[in-house]
């Protein structure tokens, strides 16, 4: 049976597939998530509920939230994210979807809207440890843009570190880079601060047009 969202949406690169998550598929994200680290515990979760901890949340019940995702987007005729394949095995996760999907995000002082135009959010990367740095991460936001795109999209946007050309620890990396989202065509619109002593935040976004939308 095919996927339930549209599998023209698949991405094809070099060695890699790209395809949105089913309920089919959650087993094969559970064996990446599961090689360890903070996605074993959030399940990319934490952005769509408020309020999560690792205190008052368990992995199953995270695995529950994202369970509840795909069905709920399947009724839209979406997913919640991408899973990046080579071959057989499930090597990179990108969660993106309406800004409304994350409702920790929709409540953020920092990240609060830039506006009221609707927007796609891409929030979150995972990266099998044996294929980082092979161009998943940029595989899976090419691949996010398009789906989003495909999707009615007009305006995509991430929260990405700022790591001023330094390598950063992978549980601070999972929003992808600035330099990554920037050699894509994205802009910084702000950077915000949650107080005086913290770093700055950067939200970049890049315009979209539908296939076949001439510019303007």
């Amino acid at each position: 049976m095919p996927d339930t969202v549209a599998v023209m949406q698949e991405r094809t690169t070099p060695e890699l597939k790209i395809h949105p998550l089913t309920p089919a598929r959650m087993a094969d994200l559970a064996k990446l998530f599961g090689q360890g680290g903070d996605p074993k515990w959030c399940w990319c979760a934490f952005n769509r509920v408020r309020g999560m901890t690792w205190a008052n949340s368990t992995p199953e019940s995270n695995r529950q939230v994202l369970a509840d995702a795909v069905r709920t987007t399947a009724r839209e005729h979406r997913a919640p994210g991408l899973v990046a394949y080579r071959g057989s095995e499930a090597v990179g996760w990108v969660s993106l979807g309406p800004r409304e999907d994350y409702d920790r995000i929709q409540h953020s002082v920092v990240l609060a809207p830039i506006d009221d135009k609707p927007v796609w959010s891409i929030v979150c990367f995972v990266v099998a440890r044996a294929a980082r740095g092979q161009g998943v991460a940029r595989a899976l936001l090419d691949a996010a843009i398009d789906y989003a795109r495909g999707h009615g999209a007009t305006l995509v946007e991430a929260y990405p570190v700022e790591t001023d050309g330094e390598r950063v620890p992978a549980a601070q990396a999972f929003k992808g880079t600035l330099g990554m989202f920037e050699r894509a065509g994205f802009d910084v619109v702000e950077r915000r601060r949650a107080n005086s002593a913290s770093a700055p935040r950067p939200i970049v976004r890049r315009s979209i047009r539908r296939r076949g939308q001439r510019r303007a």
